[in-house]
């Protein structure tokens, strides 16, 4: 961990310490973890059994692929762990399986190969129609599973690198034929936990839950460069019940955002995210600390942010979605959030992202309501807020409450911006425009005081 990253942890462990007591319910420690337990597989086998050597070298590729075989196949009761002891195991991508645990040690390091012309293609996401990034498939994830369930990916915080270094060349310089993998990406699955993991430098996005229902994302620390493209930390796709905790990223993109699938696709597919808890999370980008969007077709609701610190972000809270995109979005809550360095608190915006071909529905318009955003305090942060909704669909309900967002050097300040937006803002400082000032405390923000 760079000596920056670094700094910022000890930020993240600092401010766990010191947060606000309303973390605490009847004296417990309030996690959502729960949704998923924690497997104890009494069937253990490590890497080294089938042959897999940490030298940072060797291709274990055939290793991982006959031990993940293995546990399939033989179905032990409760399942199996994998173990993989310290040193550099590098290989290329593989699946897993049911009814496994993927177990790091201290020291343990899962290294992608660069060799990206023997990468394998997978079909393109129903919900996206092609690939994220190029029409036609799109590169399997480094680690992946389809169609699993009570799969745990765990260890004493051993790492999973995607060296996407080449594959962030082969963007800049516009050499892909294909969308680069993502570091792990698990569909089609439930009853998925991912705890005590570093993942650093992914090629594209870093862990993509897609399709899935109860997945825990707990206690990771993500990493990539700031200029890195597109690493995106953590994006939950058209999925249920996910909780998201007590973790740290630092990446080139967005630190958590919520999809659902991408514009008349997404909307075919139709499923939405929602039963999102994302909580106790630290971390700094160059795009949005939290975001929902912008691709949002099969809709998002009842999402849960809270206890969120950020530094060094473009956009503190960022809520985006695109004519074409259909979809509702609502039911939105997001409190004690605390930026500093940051070019917006918080935006809202209809008018983000690109379309995937030519074949989206221009009525297709978004709906997005009910958004409570409140106890958010910021420092150096350029412009409080900027919200522009739809002109055929304004956004409605929006609620902003105890808000105090202070400016950076005065030049640099800029006033909110509002337009095709109605809801109420109370105790929110500077003051919020016209559109949403109001002294309705009973109305739209009641269930906030």
């Amino acid at each position: 961990m760079h000596s920056y990253d670094f700094s910022i942890f000890l930020c993240f462990v600092a401010a766990l310490l010191l947060m606000n007591c309303s973390v605490f319910a009847n004296g417990e420690w309030v996690t959502c973890s729960g949704m998923v337990p924690m497997r104890d597989r009494d069937d253990k086998i490590s890497i080294t059994d089938f042959g897999g050597v940490g030298d940072g070298k060797t291709i274990n590729t055939k290793a991982f692929r006959e031990a993940i075989y293995r546990i399939g196949h033989l179905n032990r009761e409760g399942g199996t762990l994998l173990y993989v002891p310290s040193g550099e195991y590098l290989t290329e991508p593989f699946n897993l399986t049911s009814h496994m645990t993927l177990y790091l040690a201290k020291g343990a390091v899962i290294k992608a190969t660069q060799d990206t012309g023997n990468w394998p293609l997978v079909a393109p996401l129903p919900s996206y129609g092609r690939g994220r990034e190029l029409p036609g498939g799109r590169y399997v994830s480094f680690i992946h599973g389809d169609g699993i369930q009570d799969v745990v990916i765990t260890g004493e915080n051993g790492t999973i690198d995607g060296q996407g270094g080449v594959w962030w060349n082969m963007w800049r310089q516009r050499t892909l034929h294909f969308t680069r993998p993502n570091l792990i990406e698990i569909m089609n699955s439930t009853s998925v936990i991912i705890s005590n993991v570093t993942f650093k430098n992914s090629p594209f996005w870093n862990i993509h839950p897609v399709y899935c229902s109860n997945v825990v994302i707990q206690n990771v620390t993500i990493l990539a460069p700031a200029d890195s493209p597109n690493t995106d930390g953590i994006d939950p796709d058209s999925s249920s019940h996910v909780c998201i905790e007590d973790s740290y990223i630092s990446t080139g993109d967005d630190l958590i955002a919520v999809k659902s699938g991408w514009d008349e696709y997404g909307i075919s597919y139709g499923r939405p995210s929602q039963g999102i808890t994302i909580r106790r999370v630290t971390g700094s980008s160059p795009f949005a600390g939290i975001a929902v969007g912008s691709e949002t077709s099969g809709g998002v609701e009842d999402i849960l942010v809270e206890h969120i610190n950020l530094f060094n972000t473009g956009f503190g809270i960022h809520l985006k979605t695109n004519i074409g995109r259909g979809g509702v979005v609502k039911n939105i809550t997001i409190s004690n959030v605390y930026m500093e360095n940051v070019r917006k608190g918080i935006k809202i915006s209809g008018n983000v992202g690109d379309h995937p071909d030519e074949k989206y529905d221009p009525n297709a318009i978004p709906v997005l309501k009910d958004v409570t955003i409140k106890d958010v305090w910021g420092e150096k942060v350029q412009q409080p807020g900027l919200i522009h909704g739809l002109k055929n669909a304004p956004f409605t309900g929006i609620c902003l409450s105890n808000i105090n967002l202070h400016g950076g050097p005065k030049p640099r300040n800029l006033p909110w911006q509002c337009s095709d937006v109605s809801g109420a803002a109370v105790e929110v400082s500077p003051s919020p425009c016209l559109e949403l000032r109001s002294s309705q405390k009973n109305g739209i923000c009641s269930s906030s005081f």
